[in-house]
């Protein structure tokens, strides 16, 4: 039934997303006199032909018009500044919300590891229960923190890693976006362990056009389902030109 609330979002079985909640999460740092603007992202979702595009509640009810709707949104629900301490992502938004846009999914982030993880665990298993209910697809933004206690302590060890991506299957995400690991030969088994569910690539800080494309291609040969990319296309030069080689890496063509 749930596989079904996908199919919206995707393209031959498939995920490329463009995702802009970093306004929240990191401030203008990361951007410049385009890519600040929202109008200039969602040109490049339309005319990129993602699949589906995540943007923050104030965002996507001031922008997400005016032709934009033919990219399906993903709503983020909840988020954080870097200026705080906590490792705490609580909500701001709700299904209501993702409703009356009218988007296609809504998207959570879990800080596995933090000490407010079980709180975060409850808020996410609410939210799923009414999208679901209310036919919406259910993303996780599953992120271990990096103080999680591990034999490396590190939040892109491959096992950690795993555990995040088995961790969103378990709470009954439709897809689970994980972190690119220190290790990548152990990719195959990060994919296995989202158990039902599609795992889709974190794309992370801008990186060379060669690097980023090899990421993909391992990540796509590991049988992952695609992408949620942000800075690596905002950022670019030329950001139609590095979506038709990420294109070309997900869908084989």
């Amino acid at each position: 039934m749930y596989s079904e609330l996908l199919e919206p979002l995707m393209r031959d079985g498939k995920i490329m997303m463009l995702a802009y909640d970093q306004g929240l999460e990191h401030g203008p740092e990361d951007f410049n006199n385009q890519n600040y603007d929202p109008k200039y992202i969602l040109d490049i979702a339309r005319n990129g032909n993602y699949s589906c595009l995540a943007l923050q509640y104030g965002t996507a009810m001031k922008f997400w018009h005016d032709g934009y709707q033919d990219v399906p949104l993903v709503l983020k629900l909840n988020g954080r500044t870097k200026l705080g301490k906590e490792a705490y992502s609580g909500s701001q938004s709700n299904v209501t919300d993702a409703l009356r846009l009218g988007a296609k999914a809504i998207g959570y982030t879990i800080y596995l590891g933090s000490e407010y993880e079980s709180e975060m665990i409850k808020e996410f298993s609410n939210q799923r229960r009414e999208a679901h209910d209310n036919g919406l697809a259910v993303f996780a933004w599953m992120y271990p923190w990096t103080t999680m206690p591990s034999s490396s302590d590190n939040e892109r060890d491959a096992d950690i890693v795993a555990y995040a991506a088995r961790a969103g299957a378990e709470l009954g995400a439709d897809v689970v976006k994980i972190k690119y690991p220190h290790q990548p030969e152990k990719l195959p088994w990060i994919v296995q362990n989202a158990v039902g569910t599609k795992a889709l690539l974190s794309g992370g800080n801008k990186v060379s056009d060669e690097e980023f494309i090899d990421t993909v291609k391992k990540f796509m040969e590991a049988g992952g389902h695609g992408i949620a990319v942000g800075r690596n296309v905002w950022q670019h030069d030329a950001p139609l030109e590095i979506t038709e080689k990420i294109k070309n890496t997900i869908f084989n063509r």
